[in-house]
């Protein structure tokens, strides 16, 4: 019997693919909202539709942040709503530690459960809000196994 990869790497690995489409190269960041192990939304940082991107055009820098995109989590949320599907009790995939301002709106959105990445500035109004919320935080690591299992198998195709 051949070993799958486990939910968690699935997504988390999801969201590193989806990250590749950020459009701001200070940090790729991908989400996947998941409810009941299915995929209900997902986003990466970047600008307002139709809006110059940061790698096009560069950064709007203030206090040391990036403010010309909407971080990932934030987009993941918003594709959720416009789409009339509901966030309540799912988990996000993210690829970095959110940020506080996502924090909040995670929170206020249901999510149940963190899943990251990167530490990334691991805010601690943050990880409070999310201990106070009683929403429980896991990095999750990727076995590389499950990556170097899918090139084998491309390049056998492949040739």
């Amino acid at each position: 019997m051949r070993d799958r990869i486990p939910w968690k790497q699935y997504f988390m690995m999801q969201a590193l693919v989806i990250a590749q489409r950020s459009t701001c190269d200070r940090a790729l960041v991908g989400s996947v909202l998941v409810k009941d192990n299915r995929i209900i939304g997902t986003g990466y940082n970047g600008s307002v539709s139709n809006e110059p991107h940061c790698d096009d055009i560069g950064h709007q820098i203030v206090a040391n942040h990036c403010v010309r995109t909407i971080h990932s989590e934030m987009n993941s949320l918003i594709q959720c709503a416009r789409n009339g599907v509901s966030t309540d009790h799912t988990e996000i995939y993210v690829t970095h530690f959110p940020c506080y301002n996502c924090a909040k709106a995670l929170v206020q959105a249901g999510i149940k459960k963190i899943n990251y990445y990167f530490d990334y500035h691991d805010n601690p109004l943050a990880i409070e809000l999310f201990k106070d919320c009683e929403v429980p935080y896991e990095q999750i690591k990727i076995n590389r196994n499950y990556v170097e299992q899918l090139a084998h198998k491309l390049e056998d195709v492949e040739n």
